[in-house]
Parts: structure tokens; sequence; C-alpha cells
């Protein structure tokens, strides 16, 4: 792909090349944590709740500040540890009165089923002055991602604006952050919701190692099975999509980020 089709305002730029460009670290910001993430962090590890690597979030950081600016969707708010670094990037330290950058999202729809999470959520958003183009859906994602879809099949020829949905289809920009054993499923169906060009940022789930065997008939599976079976939907996701759309993953300290850029 070359000219201004990829959309990322980099001209005479092959597909690979802007992969590399898009997925590279900021070197001017660095991984260090902002001041009102670093909060949520310390308030993430007293209550015991799952949180991603700093190099991960960092990155996702850095990816998503090089998306053009559209419709960004984050599944899994948890108590708003990754949103704050995000909502840093775009909106700065609130702290600090920073300007204006131009670069926020038209808008940032953060899923996160738990209503205690969600209200501490609200709260960051109007910390960050963003509550015109920001917002938390207290829903699960499976519910939430499937109202897009039907509304979007029943209501194809009204504007984006007029249909009755918690969040908007033809997104430019969706982040998964949710635990191995959701996040196959979640990724798949966050990919039908990406606009031409949209691209998708999802930590890749941990290779199960070992014989876990299988559940017995009526019995429930154990974490270890359903961790198996998690990796085998994400393997079988991947090779789905891989001839016609772009991927790429990104090897870091604590995981590997995947990348999923849908064919525009």
């Amino acid at each position: 792909m070359t000219g201004g089709s990829n959309g990322f305002g980099l001209p005479q730029m092959s597909e690979r090349e802007m992969l590399e460009k898009l997925l590279s670290e900021d070197s001017d910001r660095g991984d260090t944590e902002p001041l009102i993430a670093s909060s949520i962090g310390e308030q993430t590890l007293l209550m015991g709740l799952r949180t991603m690597p700093r190099s991960m979030r960092a990155r996702i950081r850095d990816i998503s500040s090089r998306v053009p600016v559209g419709d960004v969707v984050l599944v899994g708010g948890g108590i708003g540890h990754l949103s704050a670094w995000l909502l840093d990037m775009w909106c700065g330290d609130p702290s600090e009165d920073a300007p204006d950058n131009g670069r926020k999202p038209d808008s940032f729809i953060i899923v996160e089923e738990g209503a205690r999470f969600g209200v501490i959520i609200d709260r960051l958003i109007r910390r960050y002055d963003a509550e015109k183009w920001a917002r938390v859906v207290g829903s699960k994602w499976s519910e939430v991602v499937a109202e897009a879809m039907t509304w979007s099949a029943a209501s194809a020829s009204l504007p984006e604006s007029a249909r009755p949905s918690s969040i908007p289809t033809g997104v430019q920009l969706v982040i998964i952050d949710l635990p191995d054993a959701e996040r196959s499923i979640a990724a798949k169906s966050a990919f039908d919701i990406l606009g031409p060009g949209g691209v998708m940022i999802v930590p890749e789930p941990e290779v199960p190692t070992g014989d876990v065997g299988t559940p017995s008939v009526g019995e429930e599976p154990t974490e270890a099975q359903r961790k198996v079976a998690s990796f085998n939907e994400w393997i079988d996701f991947i090779k789905s999509i891989s001839d016609h759309h772009t991927l790429a993953f990104v090897e870091l300290t604590g995981g590997t980020l995947a990348v999923i850029r849908r064919a525009a």
C-alpha cells in the first residue's frame, strides 16, 4: 500500500514501513507512568486486581497516539488504569493546565461491566474534563457488541448518530484489556465493529503448557482447560483474518501485543 491511502498521514510509505512506524516505541515519551495513572496503579495493587505490564501500557499509548482520530473503544476498563494512560496522552496532566493538542478522538468509550468500577472511571473522565467525548458503558462486552451489530444491520440507512446503540460501528481503534479466558472471543467480536483501516490492539493470550486433559461430560472445565480452549480460539481467529488483513506482533517485557489492521 502506498500514497495517502494508508490513512496515517505517511505518504509514499509501504504497508510494512507504516506498521513499523505505528508499532515503534515513542522515545520522547518513555515509559514513565503519568501521575494519575500511577495513583490508580497503586489502588489496583492494593485491591489485588489484574493489570497488564507497564511496557504494554506504554506501547499501547504510543500506538494509539499514531492512529488517526476517530471513535475509540476500550474493552475492559477495570478501575481506569489504562484509561488514565490514554487520557493523559490525549489531554495532558489536568493539574498542569495542559493546552489542547488537537489529538482527542471523536469518542472514547470504555466498556466495563462492573458498576462500582464504572463509577470510578466516570470520575476519572470528569477529572480530565473529557465528558463531551468520553464515557463509560456499564454492560458486558458480548451484549454491547451484539446490540451494536444488530442496530447497524437494522438501521443501515440512518446516520451513525441516529442509531440507538451504546457503541458505534466503523470504529477506528479498539483496545482489549480483559483476562486471558475472555480475550479471544472479545477480539473476534471487536474485529466486526472495526472500520476499514481500523486498528485493534490486544495482548496475546498466554500460551498454555502441559497436558490439562479434557472435561468429562457434565463437568465444568478447570481454569487450565479454559485457558487452553481460549488459546485455541485465539489461533483460529488469527488464522481466519491473516490472509486478508494486516497483523503484527510486538514482543515486550511481560508479554506480546497483537496489532491487527482491518483492510481498507
